[in-house]
């Protein structure tokens, strides 16, 4: 190819008006060892993206499974809440007696959910925070 055509391909390029097939054309070209010297930094610059184009991540990435399991509390206290309404009609308390029995278990079932729903989003909250300082890491703030 010639020196002025590789010129005017470089200038296309650097104004990102080149083909693929153009782009080709110049790889081709700064693959060969003569260069001009006023064109080695172009040189240096295709070379460069041929090689990252060939590398690959190979690490594994470990995937945490977060399985909530909060969903499973809420479904064992609701589930005590129908075995202790079971239970209370069949010893046949008093209207008082079941209502305020009836009462503590759903108190008891309410505050268990609760505290598992806060325990959740507690882990949610790390797990944003963490989230964060890995985001941070990987863009740097300047």
């Amino acid at each position: 190819m010639e020196l002025v055509n590789v010129e005017k391909l470089i200038e296309k390029y650097e104004n990102a008006e080149t083909t693929l097939q153009e782009e080709q054309l110049l790889k081709e070209y700064f693959q060969q060892a003569d260069v001009p010297y006023h064109l080695l930094e172009y040189k240096a610059m295709f070379n460069y993206f041929d090689e990252s184009s060939a590398e690959r991540f190979t690490k594994t990435i470990p995937l945490k499974t977060n399985r909530p399991v909060w969903r499973w509390l809420s479904v064992a206290a609701v589930a005590l809440i129908m075995i202790s309404v079971y239970t209370f009609n069949s010893s046949e308390p008093s209207e008082q007696e079941k209502a305020e029995m009836a009462y503590q278990e759903t108190q008891k079932a309410l505050n268990l959910i609760s505290q598992n729903l806060n325990r959740g989003s507690n882990v949610a909250i790390a797990g944003l925070q963490e989230f964060e300082k890995t985001q941070s890491k990987v863009f740097k703030n300047d």
